[in-house]
């Protein structure tokens, strides 16, 4: 089998090509293999575009027939944007399929499999995937949640200070650091700030280097309850060709809002808070979500990211921990909100990992799902 997981880590190397573009899709890559030798390679590149099986038999041609295909995701066996894979994998003369995880779509969910079965193909589950399932993690939460996929990403000094008093934030964390947020958001479908780290830090959150296709630039997503973006924010002038979405309540004064509109930015109103202070952060995932967004990256500030951890809604989360000291009783810290009165209620993260990127060091941890929520 060690052959097999060199064809699969393959197909997962292939699948990664597809990052930032072929969602709302899953990546997927795939190979296929005769006399233990690849003879054609394929992965899914944007919706509408074959899917990875058909693009590698098209490339192995003739050669496929009597082959092996490994595939990090189970074929599909539906008509959707493009028609099902499992029926060309059969007509193709592919002897054994391995796919490392079934599809939790419920349009597939072992139905492909299934099929390849009953046309006479072998078919093997399982080759990596822990791997697999970790790809595509945004998809499956999509798919099965309704909701997208959040990453909380944070920059802060050793001691615990995200800006100075004054709000200085330029720059906390080092430029291999910065790069790696270029290239997550690229990799997102979305990039989600508060209204204040818009208004204090006026970014423009596009990834600005060199390789990033414009496919892959995100939707920029403000959090701005009363509309209170200036209209001449740089998001809106420097790219207007990219699109900003203001998500507002129904307190944000109407002429705010056609300022916004004029400015090129798309405004969409969501439900308040129960108590009425501020959006509905789970109200706006969910409005996320039904544009088919998968997966969102959220860049602060700290009110923002206190509600969006607190309400349950974070997957994981990502912290460059700088060398640096700003000290200052009234500089912000990562979370700010109420906070938890007691230890007792503090949340506790898992499956911690720490590196180093460039100065920095990087620290991922994940936010085990909250009482009540799957």
């Amino acid at each position: 089998m060690e052959s097999g997981e060199k064809f699969m880590r393959w197909a997962l190397d292939l699948a990664r090509y597809g990052r930032g573009t072929a969602s709302p899709n899953p990546m997927v890559g795939a190979v296929v293999v005769s006399d233990g030798e690849i003879v054609g390679e394929g992965y899914h590149r944007v919706p509408g575009r074959p899917h990875a099986e058909a693009a590698a038999l098209r490339d192995a041609g003739e050669l496929a027939s009597g082959a092996d295909l490994y595939v990090n995701l189970e074929p599909c066996c539906h008509h959707g944007r493009t028609p099902p894979c499992t029926e060309e994998i059969i007509e193709s003369g592919v002897v054994r399929v391995f796919a490392a995880m079934v599809d939790p779509n419920p349009r597939v969910a072992g139905r492909g499999l299934s099929r390849l079965r009953e046309a006479g193909v072998q078919v093997e589950t399982g080759l990596l995937e822990d791997e697999a399932q970790r790809l595509n993690e945004a998809y499956t939460k999509y798919i099965g949640s309704g909701m997208p996929f959040v990453t909380l990403k944070m920059a802060m000094t050793l001691d615990g200070k995200i800006a100075t008093r004054t709000g200085d934030s330029r720059w906390i964390s080092g430029d291999e650091a910065r790069k790696w947020v270029h290239r997550q958001r690229a990799a997102s479908d979305a990039v989600l700030v508060g209204i204040g780290t818009a208004r204090s830090d006026d970014p423009r959150l596009t990834c600005r280097l060199p390789e990033c296709p414009e496919s892959a630039q995100p939707l920029r997503v403000i959090a701005d309850s009363l509309a209170r973006l200036p209209a001449g924010a740089r998001l809106l002038w420097e790219a207007p060709e990219r699109p900003v979405l203001v998500a507002c309540t129904g307190d944000a004064p109407q002429g705010r809002l056609e300022k916004l509109r004029y400015a090129g930015a798309q405004v969409e109103t969501f439900q308040s808070r129960p108590d009425g202070d501020g959006l509905d952060l789970k109200s706006l995932l969910h409005g996320l979500a039904a544009r088919e967004i998968t997966s969102v990256l959220c860049e602060g500030g700290g009110e923002l990211a206190h509600g969006l951890v607190f309400s349950g809604l974070v997957d994981s989360i990502v912290i460059f921990l700088a060398g640096k000291l700003i000290g200052g009783r009234d500089a912000p810290t990562p979370l700010q909100g109420a906070g938890v009165d007691s230890m007792d209620e503090v949340l506790e993260l898992c499956d911690m990992e720490i590196d180093r990127v460039g100065e920095d060091l990087r620290i991922t941890a994940r936010i085990p799902p909250m009482e009540g929520e799957s």
